[in-house]
């Protein structure tokens, strides 16, 4: 069965996914992580991406971005994907594929989910064993929300800005979201949209989407689909 297209819908917040094939380590060391996030902030600045959270982790890797227009996803993604295999080829001194096929991106509806897929990635590397507290990963966006640093590569989305008036109320309600973390039927959702490349949102998102995208936009069920009824009977 052919593939459906990638969605990619200006003006809307995606969660991509870009796994290293067969779950293989795309980072070997703090140097290669630090490359690619400069190659990352290249290719979204040059195809007009803005880059809202990034989590990286040793075989995989999570973005929040929105695009100005249809095109500018794929485009920053592709960029990315084949500067950084150079690189990292010559670096390693190895050849072939580091990628697992395409990466994976779901559209989601920004007021509902923006902020609660900003937590799921900044929770991520707790939740996979690799830090106690998100605040103890750096290789996260998440210092930059909380005033741990400040990131030249992140564009705070406008529902971070509405946290509060100033820097500290913001930074203080969203380290509080953080701490509080997603109910568990949420953070399943983000994570297996974001592995399926399905919108997340409510009816009349998806609706939009589907009429924007130019493909259906829900998942079918498995299996065959069901013949109609002969009506000559």
């Amino acid at each position: 069965m052919a593939r459906l297209p990638r969605l990619s819908i200006a003006g809307c917040p995606h969660h991509v996914l870009q796994r290293g094939n067969n779950r293989q380590p795309v980072f070997m060391d703090d140097a290669d992580r630090v490359r690619y996030l400069a190659l990352l902030g290249e290719a979204a600045s040059r195809f007009k991406v803005a880059v809202h959270a990034y989590v990286l982790l040793d075989n995989h890797v999570h973005l929040l971005l929105t695009p100005s227009d249809g095109a500018g996803l794929a485009q920053t993604m592709q960029a990315l994907g084949r500067a950084y295999v150079r690189y990292f080829n010559d670096r390693h001194t190895r050849s072939g594929t580091l990628w697992e096929g395409r990466y994976r991106s779901a559209p989601l509806e920004g007021r509902a989910y923006l902020l609660p897929c900003l937590v799921w990635l900044d929770t991520h590397p707790a939740r996979a064993g690799l830090a106690s507290d998100p605040a103890g990963y750096v290789w996260s966006s998440h210092g930059h929300y909380v005033g741990q640093r400040v990131d030249r590569l992140i564009t705070p989305p406008e529902a971070y800005w509405a946290l509060g008036n100033t820097p500290f109320a913001r930074e203080a309600a969203y380290a509080e979201m953080v701490r509080t973390g997603l109910d568990a039927p949420l953070a399943r959702a983000l994570a297996r949209f974001a592995q399926g490349g399905w919108p997340l949102g409510g009816a009349a998102f998806s609706a939009d989407i589907e009429k924007d995208g130019g493909r259906r936009v829900v998942q079918r069920r498995p299996g065959r689909p069901k013949k109609s009824a002969d009506p000559s009977g």
